[in-house]
């Protein structure tokens, strides 16, 4: 039963692979979307409370980072705002949690020898005027601090449900779920990386692990 799940669920990522492709090739101005080529961001969205409380401090209290004019690096918690290949494709994406190790939720599915299962919980809220449609796992990575970097395996681990492998969400709609990548375990992972339309989006975001 696994194998054949496996299977079915290799074809949507290919579908969805394919399907991101079909639309560059039949519409490439919109797949510019007026952006000069492929950037990597980790600038996370000011979040609203903490915005708040700024503006009531004089400026003599500001954070430090602020008075420095040095850029947060986005971290577990943090949400990025990411733009899609076409115009009114937009996504809020939040890093949630972290489960490393990660542990299968049955008997059948196991890492191979000398791997671990990590888990990343993402919340995905679409800002956009348009649908988002997408097998979200196609689209993340996971990095260790060598550099090596591995995508996302189909696994289900007791940290809780995974990531739909076909997300549809209307313009507000919102997605939650584990994406599982499978890494040696003597590996320290050390970002996450997410880039809308299966990974073939130009503008890819990343958070910070350790």
């Amino acid at each position: 039963m696994y194998h054949r799940t496996r299977i079915r669920r290799t074809r949507i990522r290919l579908v969805a692979t394919v399907a991101a492709a079909g639309i560059c090739a039949l519409g490439l101005t919109a797949c510019d979307s007026g952006d000069s080529g492929d950037t990597v961001t980790d600038k996370p969205k000011a979040k609203a409370s903490a915005s708040a409380t700024t503006a009531e401090k004089p400026a003599s209290e500001k954070p430090a980072a602020e008075k420095s004019g040095t850029p947060d690096v986005a971290k577990v918690g943090d949400t990025i705002a990411l733009k899609g290949l076409e115009d009114g494709n937009k996504l809020d994406v939040t890093v949630v949690k972290i489960a490393d190790p990660a542990k299968s939720s049955d008997e059948f599915t196991t890492p191979g020898s000398g791997k671990r299962f990590v888990g990343v919980q993402f919340k995905l809220v679409n800002t956009g005027t348009a649908a988002y449609s997408d097998s979200p796992a196609n689209g993340a990575k996971i990095t260790d601090v060598d550099g090596q970097q591995f995508e996302s395996t189909f696994a289900d681990i007791t940290a809780g449900p995974s990531m739909s492998s076909a997300v549809r969400l209307k313009p507000g709609g919102k997605a939650l779920g584990w994406i599982v990548f499978e890494v040696p375990k003597a590996s320290k992972t050390d970002t996450i990386q997410f880039a809308m339309n299966s990974g073939m989006a130009n503008q890819t975001g990343e958070w910070k692990l350790s």
